[in-house]
């Protein structure tokens, strides 16, 4: 997008995302105002007064918005939201924090999106290029946002993951390297209810592409396969699959360059591991890092927080946390990864979810259920007649629950499912404070 007519830049939303473009917007000198309908945390209340940024909460004033000539919308605001319908009707232009940031950087990009295993092959991916000694930031949905590296010192290369959110607010950004790890079923709620649309939105990753750009994906994905033979990317294709693994090597090829990765030398284990490590090292091998580097990096890497990650031991028990597990997909590559009786917990907000995709492993490997929520009759709906189910409202409970029905040999598994706004701020404090008491009960044993 050209900003040469853009005087004035309002942010709505005062995140990590709203705060670097608020930075960004002024230091290009565009007359800036934040406008956040809740209350701003203290750490970005404080940051914008010490930048001397001009911003509003618990409320927006609406001639100081309309007034804009360009919106930078933070991703968690829907469309639906009033203040959005009403810039809608006056023809305000509304962006992305990426799509805003684009323009002023010189960097390439690798962008991850999918519905699962974005984080990891995001983080990994920039692990690889960080080592390999390259200028290189992360950001998009983790890390310090895209505008704000941009504001305080481009980079030669950025590793960013994208959700849907962000994507749809994008129009002329390119990505150098996109890449697509799946895509199910995930935050209907913001679709309308429809798959296709949150499917149109996830494509948009190839948005602008051209022959000389790569597009990274899963070949098994029957989805994305149907809109890759759709839409015919300008890019050159580099997809991964089950296929790819003979006698435990992971074989990948893009641009010439070809991969041997031996996955028992992986710490980060179970097959959407394999495909994240794939991913992650078509990415790199397509942006040009040496291959024993690429190697160094994957063999080291011990995965993110809250993907199942182990807490502890318990007399025999294994907590595991992986509140990251937001959708029916992600708890559906936990429960296959796991070897031992599991005592699953699940539950919070549900975004439309099926589970019958979950059939076949709750009835073959979870021994008890304990859901953890507000509401949780959808859950017990599913799933009682299959497994025993026991119904909880606080994290202290079902904690105490898989406590009494765990035993030695058992893994209780963190893998919610559903989001976590019902009793949690978002899915880190979840894992957290379910890895504070597992760990309090840890030492009173």
């Amino acid at each position: 997008m050209k900003y040469d007519n853009v005087k004035r830049v309002v942010i709505l939303g005062g995140g990590e995302s709203g705060y670097g473009s608020a930075v960004l917007a002024q230091s290009k000198g565009f007359d800036t105002f934040l406008s956040d309908a809740g209350t701003l945390s203290e750490k970005y209340r404080s940051l914008l007064l010490a930048e001397g940024i001009a911003f509003e909460e618990g409320g927006h004033t609406e001639e100081l918005i309309t007034s804009a000539d360009l919106v930078v919308k933070s991703p968690g605001i829907p469309d639906k939201a009033p203040m959005i319908v009403r810039l809608r009707e006056l023809g305000v232009p509304i962006v992305s924090e990426i799509e805003f940031a684009f323009p002023f950087s010189k960097g390439k990009t690798i962008c991850i999106t999918g519905s699962n295993g974005k984080t990891t092959t995001t983080t990994l991916t920039h692990r690889i290029l960080a080592e390999a000694g390259w200028d290189v930031a992360v950001g998009g949905n983790i890390g310090e946002s895209y505008a704000l590296t941009v504001a305080r010192g481009d980079k030669e290369w950025y590793v960013l993951e994208l959700s849907s959110f962000q994507l749809d607010g994008c129009h002329d950004f390119r990505a150098d390297v996109g890449v697509l790890m799946n895509i199910t079923p995930d935050h209907l709620d913001r679709y309308g209810y429809n798959f296709q649309n949150y499917v149109d939105s996830k494509m948009r990753i190839i948005r602008n592409q051209s022959s000389d750009d790569h597009f990274i994906y899963l070949g098994d994905d029957e989805v994305v396969g149907r809109e890759v033979a759709k839409l015919h990317p300008a890019a050159t294709l580099s997809p991964f699959a089950k296929g790819n693994i003979v006698e435990g090597v992971a074989r990948v090829e893009v641009g010439g360059r070809s991969l041997a990765i031996e996955l028992d030398k992986l710490h980060i284990k179970g097959l959407h591991n394999a495909y994240n490590a794939m991913a992650a090292s078509l990415a790199a091998l397509a942006a040009g890092v040496e291959e024993e580097q690429i190697l160094s990096t994957l063999y080291s890497f011990e995965g993110v927080e809250h993907r199942l990650e182990k807490v502890c031991v318990i007399d025999g028990v294994e907590w595991i946390n992986d509140s990251k597990a937001t959708n029916v997909d992600s708890v559906w590559y936990a429960l296959e990864s796991m070897t031992r009786p599991t005592v699953w917990i699940a539950g919070g907000t549900d975004k439309g979810n099926d589970y019958e995709p979950l059939m076949e492993f709750v009835g073959r490997k979870v021994k008890t259920l304990v859901c953890m929520g507000v509401n949780n009759s959808k859950l017990i709906d599913n799933f009682s007649g299959i497994v025993p189910v026991y119904n909880t409202s606080s994290l202290d409970e079902a904690v105490e629950v898989c406590r009494q029905v765990a035993q030695s040999g058992d893994t209780v598994l963190l893998s919610p499912a559903c989001a976590s706004f019902d009793l949690f701020r978002n899915y880190e404090e979840r894992g957290r404070l379910f890895k504070e008491r597992v760990r309090e009960l840890a030492t009173k044993r």
